[in-house]
């Protein structure tokens, strides 16, 4: 085997085709000749069928009884066969493709004229019979035009199909390089805003830490911390409390005497939804939660609230420490100061103007993120795209080489 050609892309067509002259052209030239040989085959037929059309017509109009069913039945082929020509597409550019698609419809198109031919002729007879010669006449040298087609076809212009694939191929092949150019340019944009995307989200979300990490915001979240700390502290120390509380409640609601005003039956939601916030909103000594469990320790004493035994043991006891030994006090003043200080913090000018601009901040950080989702998703599909193309050049050059070695029996590699 000889030594290996290496060769661009761009230059194997020119290449291949000095070297596949002497064989391809002079079939390409026979082709386009066969062809037009055709064309004026079919131009003949055409001019035929007119004679024809305008030879019926004219003895239609005659009237004459014996000639009339004849000359339309003449007429009416003679528009048949005009049809059936001009459906043919002659190919503008000969291919093989091409050669082979019009011989095809030529042959479609003759063998049902063919038919009509032997089935109406006859019936058509006497008349008419110079007409009827003429038209055989042509259509039998069109006939042997079509069957010289057929012949070149597969004896000679089959032989060069494989080389003419691969000039197409060749011509595909460029087309897709140029896609691949094109795909790399966008990947490489689309890498480029993305990159960007990071460096902004990057530097929001430095923002957005900076000014959490100010001191009037550290002060903030550390006061939330310790009113959440505080809340599950409260919720503890009235946990034995908590059923009691729903009793009552649902006692009140049902008018069931348990002597609670609206103020301590809204102060009782409260205790029972919200507990921190109920006891740090109470003036000093908590005084609507030392009524509510006065009224609280009654009904259980009348029996209203019914409750297990150990229940409301416990529920008394605590009763007893909260109103007897002031058992939340510490707690209720930690909770009162915590309260006022988070308030203070969160109503002044700086802290307003820093959650201002971190909500700014996180809408515009959210914003940011999707546009780059939006881009990452174009760079991934960009990628699959790549792969296909990549994948498809891989396949184009290896077919040419293929095609290349078994015509010229030299071996090529495409670069």
């Amino acid at each position: 085997m000889s030594e290996m050609i290496k060769i661009s892309s761009r230059d194997v067509k020119d290449w291949l085709e000095s070297e596949t002259h002497t064989i391809f052209s002079p079939v390409h030239v026979k082709a386009e000749k066969l062809l037009d040989e055709m064309r004026k085959a079919l131009e003949e037929i055409t001019s035929v069928c007119r004679m024809l059309l305008e030879n019926s017509r004219k003895e239609i109009e005659k009237r004459n009884m014996k000639t009339y069913g004849r000359a339309r039945a003449l007429n009416k082929l003679a528009r048949l066969f005009l049809e059936r020509i001009r459906q043919i597409d002659m190919p503008d550019e000969v291919s093989y493709d091409s050669f082979h698609e019009c011989a095809q419809e030529i042959k479609k198109a003759f063998v049902v004229t063919e038919v009509d031919v032997r089935n109406w002729f006859p019936r058509i007879s006497p008349f008419f019979i110079r007409d009827r010669r003429k038209f055989l006449t042509v259509f039998e040298k069109a006939k042997e035009s079509l069957k010289e087609l057929h012949r070149f076809l597969t004896e000679e212009y089959v032989k060069t199909k494989t080389l003419e694939e691969t000039f197409q191929l060749i011509d595909k092949l460029l087309v897709v390089e140029e896609q691949l150019l094109d795909l790399e340019a966008q990947k490489k944009k689309a890498e480029a805003e993305k990159a960007s995307f990071d460096k902004e989200i990057a530097e929001t979300r430095q923002e957005i830490t900076s000014l959490r990490n100010k001191e009037s915001m550290s002060q903030l979240n550390q006061t939330t911390r310790e009113i959440k700390e505080l809340s599950a502290k409260v919720k503890h120390s009235l946990r034995r409390l908590r059923k009691p509380f729903i009793k009552l409640r649902s006692l009140a609601t049902r008018g069931g005497g348990s002597g609670l005003t609206p103020e301590e039956l809204e102060r009782l939601n409260k205790y029972s939804e919200t507990p921190f916030e109920a006891l740090a909103t109470e003036e000093t000594g908590y005084p609507l939660l030392r009524r509510i469990l006065r009224k609280l320790d009654r009904a259980m004493s009348e029996g209203k609230l019914k409750l297990k035994a150990d229940r409301k043991r416990k529920a008394e006891r605590d009763i007893n420490e909260i109103l007897n030994k002031n058992s939340l006090n510490a707690l209720h003043q930690t909770c009162k100061n915590t309260l006022v200080r988070k308030r203070k913090l969160s109503t002044s000018t700086e802290i307003r103007e820093t959650e201002e601009a971190l909500i700014r901040l996180q809408e515009e950080l959210k914003g940011l993120e999707r546009r780059k989702e939006l881009v990452e998703s174009r760079e991934n599909a960009i990628g699959r795209t790549l792969k296909e193309t990549r994948e498809n050049i891989r396949n184009h050059r290896k077919e040419i080489q293929k095609n290349i070695l078994d015509f010229t029996r030299k071996s090529v590699k495409i670069e």
